[in-house]
Formats: structure tokens, sequence, C-alpha cells
């Protein structure tokens, strides 16, 4: 890649310094402290030993930890307002540095949400989100009700943030890139059997978008030996992998993509501009394409009919499978009443 990967930063280049962070054991308030401090170096660190990097990201999960018994105890979550991110937050201001961050967000009102946000090298928050789609049934976290943001960063960027799964669903990189997003932030907690799904996945959201991806999960053991991937990973607007990292815990896989690039092929592309194409269908044959909604499940989903042919056969429809019971035993358990 040119640049070498960010210490030689080409013109209008984004570097990008993504964080393979190791996946840390939460079982008392006190540690969500000690992860933030932790992570707070990491982040200090990584602009002190590569001064050119523009924005840090660190993965979903990597403040509270992969436990499911500590994901509803209201003492090991996280606030947007909390001692842990403004401990994140103060580590952009002093090293000058924008920054990703995933926190695990207490909501009075019921199950937590899955949340992440990108600071700016103030310390100022510019982008807020709550992960849309929960990787059901194995979390317990309340649906995102804040929409797919897209903030304005560093070098020329337009940023987005899919948090894990929302990255499996085309709809959700389609979204930000129809908002403008020229940049796809992907962060996860993903273990070893999702690493080909998340390969595809990254390439494709970057391709079918003229958009890059950066992605990164945590690596590393839980306290049951069980590890997540690392696997960091950064795709041009064709889709093609420029950069990938391991399971390395902590390591920082360093990468530049130049955000200009993806908004130049936008304008200038003919075949694949598939953003464009989308709606201006056939358009070297019809003046201006057509503009019309021919897919049914887009249809059905706006008026609230969305059905499978085979959506009465489906077998997990709730969390029971995955230990957490209905919805109902969720709340129950979230306000300690079982």
């Amino acid at each position: 890649m040119t640049g070498l990967d960010g210490l030689n930063p080409s013109y209008g280049a984004l570097v990008l310094g993504l964080v393979q962070a190791q996946v840390p054991t939460i079982s008392a308030p006190a540690d969500l402290m000690t992860t933030a401090e932790r992570l707070a170096g990491i982040v200090r660190g990584a602009k002190k030993g590569m001064p050119s990097l523009d924005l840090v990201v660190l993965p979903e999960y990597s403040i509270n930890g992969l436990d499911p018994e500590a994901w509803l105890d209201d003492d090991l979550l996280c606030d947007l307002d909390g001692p842990e991110i403004a401990l994140l937050k103060q580590a952009c201001r002093d090293a000058g540095v924008w920054g990703c961050f995933s926190l695990m967000e207490r909501n009075p009102d019921g199950a937590p949400w899955n949340s992440g946000i990108v600071v700016d090298d103030a310390g100022e928050v510019q982008l807020y989100y709550r992960k849309m789609h929960p990787w059901t049934p194995a979390e317990p976290w309340a649906p995102g009700d804040l929409g797919l943001p897209v903030c304005d960063g560093p070098k020329g960027s337009r940023l987005a943030l899919l948090i894990c799964h929302d990255g499996m669903f085309p709809e959700m990189a389609r979204e930000a890139a129809y908002k403008g997003a020229n940049v796809l932030l992907r962060t996860a907690g993903y273990t070893y059997p999702i690493r080909p799904s998340w390969r595809i996945t990254n390439q494709a959201n970057a391709f079918h978008n003229t958009a890059y991806t950066a992605s990164v999960a945590l690596a590393g053991p839980d306290a049951n030996n069980i590890w997540s991937m690392g696997e960091a990973m950064v795709c041009d607007i064709d889709g093609t992998v420029l950069v990938q990292g391991d399971s390395s815990p902590d390591r920082v896989v360093t990468a530049e993509v130049v955000p200009s690039r993806a908004d130049e092929a936008r304008r200038s592309w003919g075949v694949e501009n598939n953003l464009y194409q989308l709606a201006h269908r056939g358009y070297s044959a019809v003046e201006g394409g057509a503009a019309d909604c021919p897919y049914t499940f887009m249809r059905d989903l706006l008026e609230g009919s969305y059905h499978l042919p085979w959506e009465d056969e489906i077998t997990h429809v709730d969390g029971t499978g995955a230990g957490w019971g209905p919805p109902d035993t969720v709340r129950a358990r979230r306000r300690g009443e079982n």
C-alpha cells in the first residue's frame, strides 16, 4: 500500500490505528476504570509512537468485556457522561487524535444499549450511535433508536460506525453511504467462527458502496479461554484488502485511506457506480434510468408487513435459546427481580 501504512502519509490520507484490544475481564466496577485507563494509555501511546495517526479505533466490548453475567448488572455498565468515557475523551485531547470507542450503555427505562462514539482531537463527541442490530439471540441489548448517524472526520472523511452484527446487513452499510459516509468503521467482539463472514462482508460493504471499510475486533482469550479474533482489516473502495491484522492482543494495525478517492469515484465511475445506479436502473436505455422501487421486501418493511415465506417456522424469535428467556424476563433481570 502507498505511504507504508501511514508512516509516510500520501496527500490527503487519513491514517488509521485499529487496536486489536485484549478482551478485558470485568467482575467489579473498579475493573471498568482499570480497563479504561489501560485503553487511554494505548491511545496516547499509539499517537506518540506514530505521530501521523489521525484516528484510533477501539473495538466493541473493549471496556465492558464479553462475560454475559456482567451485561445486565447495573454496576458494570457505563454512561455516556461517565468516568470511563471521560478518560478516553481526555486521552484524545492529550494526544491530539480522534478516537472511536465502545460502551455498554446503561438504560434506565429498559435493556441496556450497545453504543459507540467518535470523539475528535479536542475530546468532543462528534458521533453517537446505538447498535441497531444486536446479535440476537445471544445479546440482550435494546435495538438502537438513534438511526445511523454520519459525521465529518479528519482529512476530508465522512465517518459512520457499524457495530459488529450491523455489518452483516448490506442495508446498514448502504444507509451510511447514502448519507455520505466515505469511511465505514466497524467494531466487533467476534470470535473465530465468524472470521470468514467478517472478511466477506467487510469487502462487500466497501465494493457495494464505493467506500473504505476499516474494521477491528477484540483479540485474545476471555475468562473461559475462548479467543476473539482481532483481525483488523482495511478495504479499498473496490473491495480489495489493503491491510489485514492477525490475532495479537493490543496490536495497533495501521493503514492509510484517501477519502477524496472515494468521493471522486462516486462522481466519475461508470460501471459499478452502484450507489447511483440503484435508483437509476438502465439509464443507457431509459432517460435518467428507472427510479421505481421494484423490491418487495423494501415496500413490505416500510408498510409494516415484512413477512418471510417461512417466518412461521422460525425457531429462534426471542432470547430463550441463548438463556435469556423472553423479553419480559430480560427486563426483570435488568431490574433485579429474579
